[in-house]
């Protein structure tokens, strides 16, 4: 896939949320924080503890953060999707994927941007490139997703350290080229299909590393319903990868 890499100067933060009101403004603020031409849009699936109003309280609520209001919790995947759309409506020209609960540090936007600027497609923010770089999972939790890179990887060939990461810059024209019908994952899933239809598509991915911090308030959104989506979801990518091989 061919694509100019113009340099990016209309970002988007694309912010999925579900009642996260007590780190909402932190990570708001932290945000805009970074660069000056950055943007905010909160995707809230109806938080019932007031999310979406404390976003409309912010002071830069209309100028630099904006608010897309969903009638019912739909899942992660849908919430990017929906958010994708609006930018690519109002002429964004990179998105920014990350978790609302500052698990991922807004301190490493900028290096996601320069990822896009020094020639990538898609920047992508890796747990383990070069090592481990997590904090305050257990074990269980840290072994879980270091086994899930590993059977993404075999199972697809996609050559990343960490293909399920949440942390990523996106060029507007991949947004543009990628086939939205063929996604189907709700949950972390998502971010599976998401680097493996780009990696397809001939995209230049580049993984730079960073540290997550497990959520500092409220609960995961991990399930065993999601992950058992994800892990079928590998399977199904890949055989749709051994059949384009055959045509």
């Amino acid at each position: 896939m061919s694509i100019t890499k113009s340099p990016i100067t209309k970002p988007l933060v694309v912010l999925p949320v579900y009642n996260e009101i007590s780190s909402i403004k932190t990570v708001l603020d932290s945000i805009l924080r970074q660069k000056p031409e950055i943007e905010v849009l909160v995707v809230d699936d109806s938080s019932p503890d007031g999310t979406s109003e404390e976003v409309k309280n912010h002071k830069e609520f209309g100028h630099k953060i904006h608010l897309l209001e969903r009638p019912e919790k739909k899942g992660l995947g849908s919430a990017y999707k929906d958010g994708f759309q609006w930018a690519l409506r109002k002429n964004y020209d990179a998105c920014i994927e990350m978790d609302a609960d500052l698990s991922h540090d807004p301190d490493d936007i900028p290096r996601l941007i320069e990822g896009l600027n020094s020639g990538a497609d898609l920047a992508i923010g890796s747990r383990y490139l070069g090592g481990v770089r997590v904090l305050n999972w257990p074990l269980a939790r840290l072994l879980l997703s270091t086994f899930a890179g590993l059977y993404t990887r075999v199972i697809t060939g996609l050559p990343l350290s960490d293909p399920t990461s949440g942390f990523k810059a996106i060029r507007r024209q991949v947004l543009e080229k990628l086939d939205w019908g063929k996604f189907i994952a709700d949950g972390y899933g998502f971010q599976i299909e998401l680097h493996f239809f780009s990696w397809q598509l001939g995209c230049a991915i580049q993984e730079l590393p960073i540290i997550f911090t497990e959520r500092r308030d409220g609960q995961s959104k991990m399930s065993n319903k999601i992950a058992l989506e994800a892990a079928i979801r590998v399977i199904t990518l890949a055989m749709t990868r051994m059949l384009g091989r055959k045509k």
